[in-house]
Order: structure tokens, then sequence, then C-alpha cells
């Protein structure tokens, strides 16, 4: 048994894909970006693993683009990195606290 993977926290299902699904990281100005697969998904974020270095990239908040063209995405925050596999958790609406 593993103890390198952080706990299940999710409460809801989630889809594993066993080759990965191409996607695309994108920093929210637009100053950096890294390709990744995302190994699994579920409503509330995905386990994503990161081609390339992602030391100095500021990870806090940014989209992951589900489609070549950039019409699906989601804004995404760090969650917990192991090695090259990151967890995000999804954002949803103004975090900015007025809505």
């Amino acid at each position: 048994m593993s103890d390198s993977l952080p706990p299940e926290k999710r409460g809801t299902a989630r889809v594993e894909f066993s080759r990965g699904v191409d996607v695309h990281m994108v920093a929210i100005d637009g100053t950096w970006s890294r390709q990744c697969q995302m190994t699994d998904v579920a409503e509330a974020g995905a386990k994503l693993k990161v081609d390339g270095s992602i030391e100095g990239l500021a990870l806090k908040e940014f989209f992951l683009l589900l489609s070549t063209t950039g019409a699906a995405f989601r804004r995404c925050e760090l969650a917990w990195i192991n090695g090259d596999h990151i967890g995000v958790h999804f954002l949803r609406g103004n975090k900015s606290g007025k809505g």
C-alpha cells in the first residue's frame, strides 16, 4: 500500500481515464501555459499529470482548457502537488464575495 497520494476527500463520484485526456493549463493573465493530461475528474475537481516543470508557476488560480479551441474551460485553484501530478478544485461563480 502506498501512502504517497493524499487521502480521498471528494464526496462525489469520479471518472478515471486509463490514458488521460489531453488538456492545457493556462495562467489567468496568460503569462504561462503547460500541456497536461487529466487522469481523473469529479464534479468538484480533477487530477492532472503535468508535462514539464511547474516550478515557479503561479498555480494559485489558473484556467484548465478542455478543448483545443478554448471554448470549454474551468477556472481552477491548486489543491495539492505530488511530483508531476497535481490536484485542482474547480471554482464556481464570483470569488469577490459580491455574488
